[in-house]
Parts: structure tokens; sequence; C-alpha cells
């Protein structure tokens, strides 16, 4: 599904937790961004910041919402929000939208983490547990063009609600 042109990432899933810490790699190896769990928040909060701890993006839970929900803010401002789909009849199903209007679908098999994010019909980032030997840890393929801080925030409200749902 994905050619050698894809940008791959590897994040490590169960891991986000409020304090903690992680890195996510590119294909090499190299740490490209981290993620910083904060503590001395009252609502869940992860920072994605690139290698150098520049924060590029905030990630939030909703704190009241009908159904699971995650802002991600770039610069102070609501950029994207992600929500878990009310009813799904067979697999699971979120919504990524962004502040310009665009929508991203992400449906599969998401607790397993095999799914695709898809705009306008398109697959535009993959998310695969079939790539790494590695346990608890899955990749995230990114299409050229797309915004990849974007993507891989995402990736993480995606993980992190789907954990918390399993965990009640």
């Amino acid at each position: 599904m994905t050619d050698g042109s894809w940008t791959r990432y590897q994040l490590h899933q169960k891991l986000f937790s409020i304090g903690e810490d992680f890195w996510i790699e590119n294909d090499r190896g190299e740490r490209v961004f981290k993620v910083d769990g904060k503590v001395l928040r009252i609502r869940e909060t992860f920072v994605l910041e690139d290698a150098s701890g520049a924060p590029l993006a905030t990630i939030e839970a909703k704190l009241i919402s009908i159904r699971p929900t995650m802002n991600i803010e770039r610069d102070g401002q609501l950029y994207a929000t992600v929500k878990k789909a009310l009813f799904t009849i067979l697999r699971q199903h979120y919504t990524i939208e962004v502040r310009d209007g665009q929508v991203f679908e992400a449906q599969g098999d998401i607790t397993n983490h095999e799914y695709d994010v898809r705009s306008d019909g398109q697959t535009v980032a993959s998310i695969s547990k079939r790539w790494f030997t590695l346990r608890d840890t899955y990749g995230v393929a990114v299409a050229p063009g797309q915004d990849d801080v974007l993507l891989l925030a995402a990736a993480v409200c995606i993980d992190e609600m789907s954990e918390r749902e399993h965990e009640r």
C-alpha cells in the first residue's frame, strides 16, 4: 500500500500517559519528534515537539463531550479535532476535522493498529504493527505532500482514545 516515497515513523503503543515522554523515530532509527506528556495540567495533554524541543502541536483531551474527542492545537489555536464515531457497524472509525474544512477518516482495526487515514478517497497515512517485530511498536507511513505533524498527532490521539476505551 505504501511505496518508498512515503515517510515512515515508529511509535510505541500503551506508553502514552501523563508525565511520560517518548520519541518518534524515522525509518532510519533517528529521533525526529518527541511527545511530552504534561503532568501539571488538569486535562490530559501531550506536546509534539521537534528533535530540538520546539513545540509543533499540543494535543488535549476534551473534558466534556458526547463521544471521545481530542483537540490538536498549533501556535495556541485549535487546528484539528479528532473524534470517535458514535456508531460503527464492523470497524472502528475516527474523524479528523481540520479548521480549514478538510476532513480525514481513520478506519480499520484501530485497536490492533492496522488502519488507514483517508482524505477525499485517497489514503494519506497507513498505520500498521506488521512493519516491526518489537512488541508494542507500530508504524505510521505518511504519503508525500501530507502534513506529517498533523497525521502523527492524530495517530497519538486515536491511540490514546482507543486505549482509554479499553481500560473501562
